[in-house]
């Protein structure tokens, strides 16, 4: 079903990877916060980036894996989707009750970093069905759905490092 796609799937992959690895040097942006707050951003709002990340290097990856059986994509495409359907559910939540004391959160937040994730993962979803079931369309809307992921996922980062940016530098 993936046949003809290992070019899209490897950049794809490859990006997100590497973007992973950047997301560690943010981090360093944090030494400057206070730890319980640091660890509470983290959790809200690095961890799921990293998740939506290595969902894409996952799905990828087994995408383009030589002589998986046929059923592996859709079966770790959809695990993948409830999983990051819990995380974007974790998110939603934690970001709409933010702590009295603590800055609130922007407006958008929970749109970017919750419901807007959690709509491609239903997508991811119902297309790792699509796969199972042998849709000719499928493979194009995982495809679609992998790169809003990624496309998302990299505008969430940059708002984070610019967020932690800004705060680093008001510390300092």
């Amino acid at each position: 079903m993936f046949a003809g796609w290992e070019n899209f799937y490897f950049m794809l992959g490859s990006a997100a990877a590497g973007l992973i690895g950047l997301l560690f040097v943010v981090v360093t942006l944090t030494g400057g916060l206070e730890r319980s707050q640091a660890m509470r951003g983290a959790a809200l709002y690095l961890t799921p980036n990293v998740f939506h990340f290595a969902m894409v290097v996952t799905t990828s990856a087994v995408a383009i894996a030589p002589r998986l059986p046929a059923w592996a994509p859709e079966i770790v495409v959809g695990l993948l989707a409830l999983l990051g359907l819990g995380h974007c559910l974790r998110a939603t939540i934690g970001i709409r009750h933010f702590r009295p004391g603590s800055e609130a959160p922007h407006w958008s937040d929970v749109w970017f970093y919750g419901r807007a994730p959690a709509a491609i993962y239903f997508g991811l979803a119902a297309a790792a069905v699509g796969v199972s079931a042998r849709m000719a369309l499928a493979p194009y809307a995982l495809a679609g759905l992998l790169l809003a992921l990624l496309l998302l996922s990299i505008r969430n980062a940059w708002d984070l490092v610019t967020s932690l940016a800004h705060r680093h530098g008001d510390a300092g």
